[in-house]
């Protein structure tokens, strides 16, 4: 059998019930039967050595529930009995306690983590809703803002123009009238300057200076032409100021049924000026192609301020390329085609062979307040308004489809009724 070190040592912790050292024996004579136990209530510790021998034959530590130091145990070891003492490990309650607490803080931490979480969530689903809602009652102040400056812009103009047109038509209204019977006169005083030349073919020398000086013969040829152009320019000045009224609409809140071309022709009569030739640039070529179209039912002036605005604006690119010269080769041309596309629907499309538009501003064309004129030149509200009144009035679209360098195109598609 193997031969065994030295089993253990006392160590001495504190005080004693009695004063004498309890040795660790090793009996190597005869076998003895370890039938009993000592206990000791000892403070003294044993501490083990490890056993040499491979074959160890032990029982349990003490299992006894009273509160006790160590106990001696007897160990049979082949052919020898050894004495070990033997120390007792703690309670089993004593140390069941940290897995439980390990897994209760876990839990704990795992749970405020959870509720941390949770609450962070909730919070930021309503800080989200509320920047939701808080995006949309914006949106809802710019477009209330759109419709306070389009109805105080269009309720301006109606009363400028009911000013103007009530200032300028009286007095057109007279000269208009009076034409007619200067015109009238003058036919009856040339015809009695006729019938004294006739009667009276030799002048005296005074008379025939006078004629001589004023060109007697050049005026009675271009009177009439000049009493004619008059009344030209008069019915051109009603027609200008019959546009500007059918323009306003100053009865626009009234849904009546209007005719499309009536009002596209009352504002290319304002636009008129824009269109023709200037000392730096060309005339601006329209061409038209009217479709057979119904009436529609809508407001007319609000309608009008569209056809404005989009006019304007390709005007506006038309103008910015020929001061560039990107027109020495071509003309610079508006189109303007209307056609009814079924039993429901009308289009209006206005092109230009301007510029055309960069994607990236194609995509804020109708923001509120977007431009990209110079400051002074734009407010940025025309097509922003002009979308509004053809989408949220009435009902129809406004699309832009631009080729950048070569043209730009507006599709307004409306309902008949």
């Amino acid at each position: 059998m193997g031969k065994l070190r030295q089993i253990s040592r006392l160590v001495e912790r504190g005080s004693s019930l009695s004063d004498k050292r309890i040795p660790v024996s090793l009996e190597r004579g005869k076998r003895q039967k370890a039938d009993t136990e000592t206990l000791t209530k000892s403070t003294q510790v044993a501490k083990l050595d490890i056993l040499d021998s491979p074959i160890i034959q032990s029982s349990n530590p003490c299992h006894y529930n009273n509160e006790w130091q160590f106990c001696i145990r007897s160990l049979n070891l082949a052919r020898q009995e050894l004495s070990l003492l033997v120390l007792p490990s703690a309670k089993r309650y004593i140390y069941s306690w940290r897995p439980a607490t390990v897994l209760a803080f876990g839990l704990l931490a795992t749970g405020s983590l959870m509720m941390y979480l949770l609450t962070s969530k909730q919070t930021m689903l309503k800080v989200e809703n509320k920047n939701r809602k808080l995006k949309q009652l914006l949106q809802q102040l710019k477009q209330t803002q759109l419709q306070l400056i389009q109805t105080e812009k269009m309720s301006s103009l109606g009363r400028l123009v009911a000013g103007v047109a009530h200032e300028i038509n009286n007095p057109v209204n007279f000269i208009t009238g009076n034409i007619q019977y200067a015109s009238k006169y003058c036919q009856e005083l040339l015809y009695l300057l006729d019938l004294y030349q006739t009667q009276y073919p030799v002048p005296t020398p005074d008379i025939e200076a006078v004629i001589e000086e004023i060109e007697l013969d050049f005026i009675a040829q271009d009177l009439p032409n000049l009493l004619n152009s008059m009344k030209v320019g008069g019915e051109r000045i009603q027609e200008i100021v019959l546009s500007l009224r059918k323009f306003s609409r100053l009865d626009q809140s009234v849904v009546k049924n209007v005719d499309i071309h009536t009002g596209i022709e009352s504002t290319l009569m304002i636009l008129d000026h824009r269109l023709k030739a200037h000392f730096d640039r060309p005339e601006i070529t329209l061409k038209k192609d009217y479709g057979n179209i119904p009436l529609i039912t809508c407001h007319a002036g609000q309608l009008n301020q569209v056809f404005m605005n989009i006019l304007s604006n390709a005007i506006d690119a038309l103008e910015d390329s020929m001061a560039v010269g990107k027109f020495k080769e071509r003309s610079p041309i508006i189109f303007i085609k209307t056609a009814q596309v079924d039993a429901e629907w009308i289009t209006i499309q206005i092109a230009d062979n301007g510029p055309g538009i960069a994607p990236d501003v194609q995509t804020r064309l109708f923001d509120p307040f977007f431009t990209t004129k110079p400051v002074g030149k734009g407010t940025g509200l025309g097509l922003s308004i002009s979308y509004q009144i053809i989408r949220q009035k009435h009902g129809g679209y406004l699309i832009c489809s631009s080729e950048q360098g070569k043209n730009t195109e507006f599709i307004i598609k409306l309902p008949i009724a």
